[in-house]
């Protein structure tokens, strides 16, 4: 476009200066005649020439005439061409405006070309500044003194050097820190005619997201190694470069006498030493200084009295220059040695007149020593097949969960189905006492595999600092609907209190809690109260029922174990809570007599605050119709995949029901593809259904949303569906959860 309108100004031009060249002809031959002198003499030679003026000068009239046809049709096609130019710069100001991204255009020589408002967005306190002409340097001060990016505080004149010496080079991205807190990504790049274009993107997200793993991992990292510090006999500190307590073990407040909280008296090395020298009166030889000069020597071991004890101390210097402490407390091992020893001598001095009788204690002893190793044995077999029984059983009640909670979960699809559609009441109250009874063969089985994770360890806690009342308030939410059912009144007494465990282990202990206070209370009500007591805070739940009998107190927190065999419990709760309470090292209360009542109470260390607002970004799904949702369904039991087209196609949903990923690929012609992805994990033949979601977008060739269902609860299966963003449903799947999801999910 640009080489046409350039063609097109040269041709005019030279239009112009043939027309000149015209009048200035024309001009002087007139003249030439107006200023001729001799009329009489050269009458006829003027005529002549009168005649050879007229066709010279019509001939070039004629010329002039088709010089300004050209000159006129080129400024019409210059106008063309220059509207042509308008729209299409309009055009690519309009794209550039469209996109997410900033944009920015620089020419040959530097200079902004074209931005957008994206550009601006990062840059807000030099929106007025900015203007079509200025250089990139004169934007990188400006940059630099008046928005304050995060390099550019200490230090403007370097970042402004090294933000230019980068654009100069513009062969890729890198990363800058805002002053207002966002983390933006520029690439840019050179174009064809020297100039350089710049995007900028808004990374905030994914840097935060990076920090939030990163703290996680190292998170994960100390709890092993404070797992393993406590599993050790000795006691154990560790100190970093700066001589600040970072690390301890339970063992080391029981052998030193600090008790529960070491870090009152050890909060750095020099608090060590004067607990020990002082404290202990520990004459440690030196083997506890910090000791500079050894910076890659090896480890200290000393042997160091205190007292009417002895401790063995070891100390080794870390790589990154702090020190860790051992102590073994070698006491009773001590006194032990010279018992022996003294008993040994006492045995010298007697051996001549004794051999015959150390000969038979001797016989005697070996016999029993025999006697022993043959129990021991027999023990440890014992022991052996007991925990391959409890393991059998472990994995026999998580399999047989497993395999009921399939047909289990066809069945709650098919009543969900036959709840939704319009029934006689007779049948409705069938259908309902048919939900009611499918939900408590649920609850057990959820129970029994509760119960067996426990056991086997599959449940790991996730220990953390958060408010006590919180939780409670969402348990009197949830239990004051039950309460007021019962004719009983439930009432939660609690401030802000902070404290350490695991969120939800808590709660499914709490919930026990209240539940059976509700379930066992005939009249009057159930009380929830919260109380500091030191550090520690006690959770009690308070109910005024008939009360539990001394005697049978410790038998309520066994398997099965019901008092009132007329009540809908299981007696798998408070088994669960013992469980729970014994792998969070809380310890659990119960204080009750007959006609008294009963109290249920929890201790939980208190806790430190912590920032609320963090992990709290909460989206709420638009309600919107599953009319005409097209949902594939993937599992190989057939009576789940009719449970789930009866009640997916009562929702107004159209369903399409498969195998596996050769029966899911048959569902959909060329060039089709369902909204929706309902995939169990175990399919047939050690198929899975996340490999079949993977391999089914692929095929699609889109990211179409997909749920993954199964019975399996296990941690790995979680973690592994977390890193694809999957979601997990468990079977029995709940209708309305299900519901809820695929309107969360819906295009």
């Amino acid at each position: 476009m640009n080489d046409k309108s350039a063609d097109d100004m040269t041709d005019t031009d030279a239009l112009r200066d043939e027309l000149r060249k015209l009048r200035r002809i024309n001009a002087a031959l007139m003249d030439r005649v107006e200023r001729s002198s001799d009329m009489a003499g050269n009458a006829f030679s003027m005529f002549e020439t009168a005649i050879s003026l007229e066709a010279m000068v019509r001939e070039r009239t004629v010329q002039l005439e088709d010089a300004l046809g050209k000159l006129a049709k080129a400024n019409s096609d210059l106008a063309a061409v220059n509207a042509a130019a308008d729209a299409a710069q309009a055009r690519l100001r309009d794209a550039i405006e469209s996109i997410n991204e900033g944009f920015v255009l620089f020419d040959a020589d530097d200079r902004l070309v074209l931005f957008n408002e994206a550009y601006l967005g990062f840059w807000p306190e030099l929106t007025p500044h900015i203007r079509v002409g200025m250089e990139f340097s004169e934007i990188a001060q400006l940059a630099a003194k008046i928005e304050r990016p995060l390099g550019s505080v200490v230090a403007p004149d370097r970042w402004v050097s090294e933000r230019l010496a980068r654009h100069g080079i513009a062969d890729g991205g890198h990363v800058q820190a805002l002053s207002d807190g966002r983390w933006v990504q520029i690439n840019e790049l050179r174009t064809s005619e020297g100039g350089i274009v710049g995007i900028y993107t808004d990374i905030t997200e994914v840097k935060a997201e990076d920090a939030r793993a990163r703290t996680m991992e190292l998170a994960e990292r100390n709890l092993i190694l404070q797992s393993t510090l406590d599993t050790l006999s000795e006691g154990v500190c560790m100190f970093d470069s700066a001589r600040q307590l970072s690390a301890w073990n339970d063992a080391l407040g029981r052998l030193l006498g600090l008790g529960d909280d070491v870090t009152r008296a050890l909060t750095c090395h020099d608090g060590l030493l004067d607990w020990c020298r002082r404290g202990l009166n520990m004459q440690d030889n030196g083997c506890l200084d910090w000791r500079e000069e050894e910076a890659r020597g090896g480890p200290l071991s000393q042997l160091c009295p205190a007292g009417d004890r002895r401790f063995e101390i070891r100390s080794t210097r870390t790589a990154q220059g702090g020190f860790v402490f051992s102590f073994t407390d070698v006491t009773d091992m001590l006194s032990a040695q010279a018992a022996l020893r003294e008993t040994a001598e006492t045995l010298e001095r007697r051996v001549s007149e004794r051999t015959a009788e150390l000969l038979s204690v001797n016989k005697q002893l070996g016999r029993e020593v025999a006697e022993r190793r043959n129990i021991e044995a027999a023990l440890t077999q014992a022991k052996i097949a007991a925990e391959k029984a409890n393991l059998s059983k472990t994995r026999f009640l998580a399999a047989a969960s497993h395999d009921l909670l399939q047909p289990l979960n066809a069945a709650c699809l098919f009543v969900a189905a036959l709840g939704d559609r319009r029934l006689a009441l007779p049948t409705r109250a069938l259908v309902s006492q048919t939900a009611t009874a499918l939900e408590s063969v649920e609850d057990l089985l959820e129970a029994l595999l509760e119960i067996s994770r426990l056991d086997a360890g599959a449940i790991q806690p996730e220990i953390s600092h958060f408010r006590i009342d919180q939780l409670l308030q969402t348990l009197n939410v949830e239990f004051t609907p039950l309460a007021r059912a019962a004719g009983l009144t439930l009432r939660i007494e609690t401030g802000e209190i902070w404290v350490v465990s695991d969120v939800r282990l808590l709660r499914r202990i709490l919930q026990n809690f209240i539940s059976n206070a509700i379930r066992y209370t005939a009249a009057g009500g159930v009380r929830v109260t919260c109380e500091v007591e030191g550090e520690q805070v006690r959770v009690a739940v308070i109910d005024t029922g008939r009360g539990i009998a001394e005697n049978q107190q410790a038998l309520i927190f066994e398997e099965f174990r019901r008092l009132d065999t007329r009540s809908q419990g299981k007696g798998l709760g408070l088994a669960i809570v013992r469980r729970a309470a014994d792998m969070l090292g809380h310890r659990i209360w119960l204080d009750s007599a007959p006609g008294e009542g009963a109290t249920f109470a929890i201790t939980l260390p208190l806790g430190k605050p912590v920032d609320e607002e963090l992990g709290k970004s909460i989206a709420t799904p638009r309600d919107r119709t599953m009319q005409g949702l097209r949902v594939l369904v993937v599992d190989n039991e057939r009576q789940i995949q009719s449970g789930m087209r009866t009640l997916l196609e009562g929702w107004g949903c159209e369903v399409a029901v498969a195998s596996g990923e050769a029966d899911a690929l048959g569902q959909f012609p060329e060039g089709g593809r369902p909204d929706v992805i309902l995939a169990d994990y175990h399919l047939n033949d050690g198929e899975t259904g996340d490999k079949v979601i993977t391999r089914l977008q692929a095929h699609f060739g889109v990211p179409v949303p997909a749920v993954m269902i199964s019975a399996d609860r296990g941690e790995p299966l979680k973690a592994q569906l977390a890193a694809t963003n999957t979601p997990l449903l468990n079977k029995p799947v709940k209708p309305a959860q299900l519901r809820a999801l695929l309107r969360t999910m819906l295009p």
